[in-house]
């Protein structure tokens, strides 16, 4: 519910582009101002998550992101770009909660399944698609500012289901270190970079192009909204259902294997969209292909997470690692507005960009990343002292 709420403006872009007069790169900043905030955001609030347990932080993010909802709605409704625009970046709460999901399932479940644990709490994705299918038939069936009520008052809903039925595992220990320490040691740990990097990949694509999808859809094959919204929802739910099986397949084989799976394929399907393949068949088919191999991209990466980090700073390491993603998600939206060819109605430069990018982390993971952690590395659990008898 809260990735749907914080991508509610993504799917309703080429409305308010239409209806507020707006150029594409104008359009392209009112879709990543969202994703920009819900990513660094995760910084804090995954630190917050090792102090206080992700049941108290799942109820605070989400009764926090009831009220940007409802001011997004009115702001779209009075056609305001700069309110928009502001409330937009509010919005961006709702994204937050990734960074407190991770450790908390992290926490539920033995080492060997937290592969497959943290995939499908990814699975959660999945309020993308849904935003991205029902926020514009909700807006033709609703209203506009109806739709967002809507969406607030299944949000404070969730926050109560929360308070009713969600409890933080036996097996956590509040870390009542101050958040900057935290922050910092995590920052010195050289998992959290290579991560990092490798998560901005593979969760920014997804995030980037379930943003983007509608807009892309809407300028290349002309496509009606609500059109481009179910075809960016059959992206996006691939995506999720791929994240789980790329954990679990990380839990029987090295993640790096999965990962250089997921940067190869994720570099041959977007240099065969510069191709711009023909609707609806073969324009679907790549661009799924792409959400698979993402989505086991991001399922691989977090397993790594899981299992590579310190046990008492996993909240603060993912918290950067899935602020990096977002981040990764912030950036190619701008990019792809910015390099869209009105002449030849493409996105080829963005798309290349994204092969790029793809081929560098594949080489990068390939070659200085290793399969399988030594037992003294200096980015294991700290073991705690024996008591002395």
């Amino acid at each position: 519910m809260n990735f749907w709420a914080w991508n509610l403006i993504g799917p309703l872009s080429t409305t308010y582009a239409g209806d507020m007069s707006l150029s594409s790169s104008e359009t392209s900043m009112l879709v990543a101002t969202p994703i920009l905030v819900g990513s660094l955001g995760r910084i804090v609030v995954g630190a917050l998550t090792d102090r206080y347990g992700g049941r108290v932080m799942f109820i605070a993010i989400t009764l926090a992101s009831i009220l940007p909802v409802l001011a997004v709605g009115f702001a779209g409704s009075a056609g305001s770009y700069p309110l928009l625009l502001v409330f937009g970046f509010f919005l961006g709460i709702a994204g937050t909660i990734f960074a407190v999901g991770i450790p908390f399932a992290n926490n539920w479940y033995d080492p060997s399944r937290r592969g497959f644990a943290t995939g499908v709490f990814g699975a959660g994705m999945v309020g993308t698609a849904l935003s991205a299918f029902f926020t514009p038939r909700f807006v033709g069936w609703f209203g506009l500012v109806a739709t967002h009520v809507i969406i607030a008052v299944v949000l404070a809903l969730t926050a109560v289901l929360c308070v009713t039925v969600m409890r933080n595992a036996p097996a956590f220990v509040p870390n009542t270190q101050p958040v900057v320490p935290k922050f910092l040691a995590a920052c010195k740990l050289r998992v959290t970079w290579e991560m990092s990097f490798l998560y901005a990949i593979v969760f920014g694509g997804f995030v980037a192009f379930s943003s983007y999808l509608p807009t892309y859809i809407r300028t290349v094959y002309e496509f009606s909204a609500v059109d481009a919204g179910t075809r960016t929802a059959g992206f996006a739910l691939a995506a999720v259902i791929a994240r789980p099986i790329g954990g679990a397949l990380s839990d029987r084989i090295p993640p790096k294997y999965v990962v250089l799976a997921s940067f190869a394929g994720t570099a041959v399907t977007a240099f065969i969209a510069t191709f711009k393949p023909p609707p609806d068949l073969w324009s679907a088919v790549d661009f799924i292909t792409m959400a698979i191999f993402l989505g086991i991209g991001t399922g691989g990466v977090f397993a790594w997470v899981a299992r590579r980090s310190p046990a008492q700073s996993v909240g603060s390491v993912t918290g950067i690692v899935a602020a990096a993603g977002g981040l990764g998600g912030y950036f190619p939206p701008l990019v792809m507005g910015a390099t869209y060819d009105p002449v030849g109605n493409d996105y080829t430069v963005g798309l290349l960009l994204l092969v790029a990018a793809a081929l560098i982390a594949l080489i990068y993971t390939a070659v200085w990343l290793k399969a399988r952690e030594p037992a003294t590395s200096r980015d294991a659990p700290h073991r705690q002292p024996e008591e002395s008898t």
